[in-house]
């Protein structure tokens, strides 16, 4: 089985519902998104997916999000739109594209990180 992962930030504001604490407020991060590709079939040039393909995809979901309030979208209207759940968001839109993305990982801070994989 090989793997791959890309790498990229994005920056948005977002608050929590439903929670007692700091993180009921409006407040922003620079996440961290990683983007993971597992498969086991390589093409001629003994490439996965290209990195270059991954990055494309993964800019196109993330430029979405960046600089937003991401409770006023409308994916997230009345949900808390927790890295949690946010992960999920960006993984579905991943598979769409790239059906061999396996994981993704969303890096609130560099000590805390979130993942959604089926």
């Amino acid at each position: 089985m090989y793997e791959l992962k890309a790498q990229m930030y994005f920056s948005a504001a977002h608050h929590l519902l439903n929670y007692d604490g700091a993180c009921e407020n409006m407040h922003g991060h620079n996440w961290l998104v990683e983007a993971f590709v597992c498969g086991t079939e390589l093409d001629k040039s003994n490439i996965l997916v290209d990195y270059k393909i991954i990055k494309k995809h993964l800019k196109e979901v993330l430029d979405y999000l960046d600089h937003k309030d991401i409770n006023e979208l409308p994916e997230f209207k009345g949900i808390s739109p927790s890295s949690e759940i946010l992960s999920k968001f960006i993984y579905e839109k991943m598979k769409k594209v790239i059906p061999q993305t396996s994981k993704i990982s969303i890096w609130e801070t560099s000590t805390s990180c979130a993942s959604y994989y089926e």
